[in-house]
């Protein structure tokens, strides 16, 4: 064991994950390897009962379970073709309008958020069916890939969303009232990313042309039908997973099962079921938790290492002493983990940031749960912002390279979209009922 200040082996931590992380390691070694050295120089072989102490707790959060579950029936859904059918009913519907196809990939994106709960699947599934569509049509592609990505991440925002099912045990917050809090915001950014796409369009047309009529001319019946088929199992859906939570009927856990078997309906129902798809989604959603299982282990183990030797009392104090109060402490947290979003997968932030910052919420006088909503509306920031930026490099890789689309293209794109963030962060910060006025009417 190795006699060295606190201060000083915090920073060295600190340091040694963003090190590790731009390196290009995994982010499951890089907070291994590290709480693990860490941990034998500053405890010896005691480490060993401090890292079985925490990943036992972490195995014993039984709403964990819902997180296979949850990705199972975004993977599903994926591979349903309701994301389809509601792009050619809405098309219909707004094509007309000067940046109508941009504003429907929006909307799409915030109603299979609903349902899908992953970024990966979002912005894939937007890209390949809204992608070629607006394009043909003449749209600007900084438009359409700054449309598609800010739409498509709202799948880790808007419940059931997995971050919020990692970050309620993290913080020993309830996941209900997490993903109750989480639909205000969810539907703020929607409405300002909608907003600016049409405001933009009407001023500059040539970047967002309106649809020919030629192209729409289907019955006012029709296209009501295709709206109601496309939508209504969308609805149905909600209803059998955040209905029976709000509700108080069930938990989390158990909306997450029932979520996966109607998912399994629904691609039956559409016909796009076979063993096949089954066995692809089975095995995707198996290398999905499990990566999710590795990223979390180790970072339950790293944090159990920093708030063993008083690593965490630094960064309290730290926080606490910002100039400008409580204010000022909240924004240097949100400073922190914006950064920190630039570098570092949700995953790391939220098992390792949070439950070093979420003792202090309590200190600063701020609700827990609006606390951890600002946090995670923060994190659609990070989405975003390069150089890590996973809603961009998953756009990129899906994007075929025959469009043209360039990495300049894209990041000019989403610009606007993260400006928008920080005023949907305003509003929050102005009106915080937007985030509690749901929770608060939850039936217990």
């Amino acid at each position: 064991m190795i006699n060295i200040s606190v201060e000083t082996l915090t920073v060295i931590m600190i340091v040694g994950i963003l090190v590790g992380v731009v390196t290009g390691f995994h982010l499951g070694v890089v907070i291994g390897a590290l709480g693990l050295i860490v941990g034998l120089l500053v405890f010896g072989t005691a480490v060993f009962d401090i890292l079985y102490s925490r990943l036992f707790d972490l195995t014993n959060h039984y709403v964990l379970v819902a997180v296979p579950m949850f990705i199972f029936m975004g993977l599903m859904l994926e591979r349903s073709g309701i994301a389809d059918k509601m792009y050619e009913a809405l098309y219909l519907w707004l094509g007309g309008f000067r940046g109508g196809l941009a504003i429907v990939t929006v909307l799409i994106g915030t109603i299979m958020a609903t349902c899908v709960g992953i970024i990966a699947a979002s912005i894939t599934m937007l890209a390949l069916i809204a992608l070629p569509s607006m394009l043909k049509r003449g749209y600007s592609k900084t438009l359409v890939s700054g449309s598609i990505i800010a739409g498509g991440c709202l799948g880790i925002l808007i419940p059931p969303s997995i971050m919020l099912v990692m970050y309620g045990p993290m913080a020993m917050i309830s996941v209900g009232k997490l993903f109750m809090g989480a639909f205000g915001p969810g539907l703020i950014l929607s409405g300002l990313y909608i907003s600016y796409i049409a405001l933009r369009s009407f001023f500059q047309p040539e970047i967002a042309p309106s649809v020919p009529a030629k192209d729409r001319n289907v019955s006012f019946k029709k296209k009501t039908a295709m709206l109601v088929t496309s939508l209504l199992p969308v609805l149905l859906l909600i209803l059998s997973v955040l209905g029976v939570i709000f509700l108080g009927i069930a938990p989390p856990t158990e909306a997450a099962g029932a979520g996966a078997f109607a998912s399994i309906i629904l691609v039956i129902i559409y016909r796009r079921f076979s063993w096949n798809v089954l066995k692809d989604t089975l095995l995707e959603t198996v290398r999905l938790t499990g990566m999710i299982a590795v990223v979390a282990g180790f970072s339950v183990a790293f944090v159990g290492v920093f708030i063993g030797s008083g690593c965490g009392k630094v960064v309290e104090s730290v926080v606490l002493a910002a100039p400008g109060g409580r204010w000022g402490a909240f924004v240097a947290v949100m400073i922190m983990v914006f950064i920190l979003g630039m570098f570092m997968d949700w995953m790391g932030i939220v098992f390792i940031v949070i439950p070093i910052v979420s003792p202090i919420v309590p200190a600063l006088g701020f609700d827990p749960v609006w606390f951890a909503i600002m946090v995670c509306v923060n994190l659609q920031m990070g989405f975003m912002s390069p150089p890590f930026a996973t809603g961009i490099f998953i756009f990129r890789g899906t994007t075929d390279p025959k469009y043209g689309v360039t990495m300049a293209h894209i990041i000019k794109g989403v610009i606007p979209f993260i400006i928008l963030i920080m005023v949907g962060l305003g509003a929050c910060v102005a009106f915080p009922q937007i985030i509690l006025w749901l929770p608060s009417m939850m039936i217990k």
